[in-house]
């Protein structure tokens, strides 16, 4: 069986890896501060992101509904109706209890299950809140469409031990204190998904578990910018960096160099754009606020993408502001009905 031990956390710190933690606790000091100056301007962020995080880590593993039905679903205002409707509303209480109850959710096994149990409880799949039943596999399909095996996890017989052991190595170096909780994070949830512990939902539970740890250590960027959404949007590079990772790991020697970079990464740019939402929210009156979204875009930007930015601002308030700026000529309309962009008018500058 894997030892599983988290000393070797120093040979991580490499000079990119140091800078992205200098960058993330520096914008964890600017988070304090918004959060408390700004608390009322945040409840929309924090509405969107929500919506943002069920749709883009059930859309990792295949898991789809529509755009209407997806808000209806988080909002609870619809009782789902389908399998992939059943598994966005786990993800959605989930994800809430996690927001809400943090400080009282330590990563322990018995937790990690009752968090899995919720995952599935509209599902009304035996699978929620228990390990594995049978030994699983990561796999993928070539160009040609040949399936072939990508890792191998953990036998199903080694899961629960593979699982306790796991937490109490990573509870131990985080109490010792010297090591920077932004780097044991990612390496235990690489750790988690090469030990795979459910028959299902491990991706998604992987993505809930890195929010719970991230919040415990104060690092909360995840409940304004969804996390989930920016792997969603690299998934590619999510998926090399996990591969890369994995290589060695039941040897006990995988680098997990490739993996916390990327996590970094990500953490990084939800920090980047939760700074800039939050400027951006504060800075002016609504239409300059809007004009200044189009003048700072390079090419063009639609109607959605700048209700996105700014969702205090009605879509009335927001059309009226486009017409407005189109007949002065600071901004240039192309295309029309629901393809309509808009782009700054650079020839006026």
């Amino acid at each position: 069986m894997r030892n599983y031990d988290f000393k070797n956390w120093k040979l991580l710190l490499e000079p990119d890896i140091v800078s992205l933690l200098t960058t993330i606790h520096e914008y964890k000091g600017e988070q304090t501060l918004f959060i408390e100056a700004k608390a009322d301007v945040l409840t929309s962020l924090l509405d969107i992101a929500k919506i943002q995080s069920a749709e883009s880590s059930n859309k990792i593993e295949g898991i789809y509904t529509s755009d209407e039905r997806l808000k209806k679903i988080v909002q609870n205002k619809a009782m789902p109706q389908s399998r992939s409707e059943q598994e966005i509303a786990g993800y959605r209480d989930v994800l809430a209890t996690i927001h809400e109850n943090y400080d009282y959710i330590p990563v322990r096994p018995s937790f990690i299950l009752q968090l899995h149990r919720d995952l599935y409880k509209f599902s009304g799949k035996s699978i929620g809140g228990n390990y594995k039943s049978s030994d699983n596999v990561i796999a993928e399909d070539d160009e040609n469409g040949n399936r072939f095996v990508r890792f191998q996890p953990v036998p199903a017989w080694e899961t629960q031990q593979s699982i306790e052991s796991l937490c109490a190595a990573f509870d131990a170096e985080l109490t010792k204190g010297d090591a920077d909780p932004l780097i044991l994070i990612p390496m235990f949830i690489l750790d988690y998904l090469c030990i795979h512990p459910h028959n299902d939902g491990n991706g998604r539970m992987s993505r809930l578990l890195t929010l719970l740890l991230l919040y415990r250590a104060g690092y909360i960027v995840g409940k304004y910018i969804s996390i989930e959404r920016i792997i969603e949007q690299t998934k590619e590079t999510y998926y090399e960096a996990l591969q890369s990772s994995s290589f060695g790991w039941h040897e006990n020697e995988n680098d997990y160099g490739p993996f916390v970079r990327y996590m970094l990464g990500v953490i990084a740019a939800a920090y980047r754009e939760f700074s800039s939402r939050v400027k951006l929210l504060t800075a002016g009156s609504k239409p300059d606020r809007i004009r200044n979204i189009i003048k700072d875009t390079l090419g063009k930007v639609t109607k959605s993408e700048i209700a996105e930015q700014c969702p205090d601002i009605s879509q009335v308030t927001i059309q009226r502001t486009l017409n407005e700026l189109v007949k002065n000529g600071e901004i240039i309309k192309i295309g029309g009905g629901r393809y309509t962009s808009y782009t700054w008018n650079r020839e006026k500058d």
